[in-house]
């Protein structure tokens, strides 16, 4: 590791603890040449997959808009932000054990409408009225029978 005020390669590490979480590294050294302290951390470098797009385009997984696209559907519904982060947290899941190094956004939106439809019902029909692009009111129709509860037989 090189000292960030001298630049040489002789340091040494003085003390190495782990975060509360156990995810985290954290290392004090010391430089040999300049004997001055700095910390650095070392975390596991997680490779979510590209993101192919329906233009043949691909992009980096931003989990940002996934929380976005979340949020959007979730505006002005009553679940918390513990549950949206869950949610984001279990889409980033499925798409890491898969091992897939991409995913389409087919496949994206699939576990979005997966997840929503755990959080709420409502928000589940408005994202999916946008993604599958609903165009008349069957169709409409169609994914609120999905998740609307079946009666009783009698």
């Amino acid at each position: 590791m090189k000292c960030p005020f001298c630049g040489t390669e002789d340091t040494a590490v003085a003390d190495t603890r782990l975060n509360d979480e156990g995810d985290v590294v954290r290392r004090r050294r010391k430089c040999n040449a300049c004997d001055k302290r700095f910390t650095t951390y070392e975390r596991a470098e997680i490779q979510l997959p590209q993101v192919a797009k329906k233009n043949g385009l691909r992009t980096e997984f931003s989990r940002t808009k996934l929380r976005a696209s979340l949020e959007l559907a979730l505006r002005k519904r009553p679940v918390s932000i513990e549950s949206v982060d869950a949610a984001v947290a279990d889409i980033e899941e499925m798409l890491l054990s898969a091992g897939e190094r991409e995913v389409s956004t087919q496949q994206l939106g699939e576990l979005v409408m997966r997840e929503l439809k755990k959080l709420d019902k409502v928000a589940y029909i408005r994202f999916a009225s946008v993604y599958r692009n609903f165009e008349d009111v069957d169709a409409f129709s169609k994914a609120i029978r999905e998740v609307s509860p079946k009666p009783a037989k009698k």
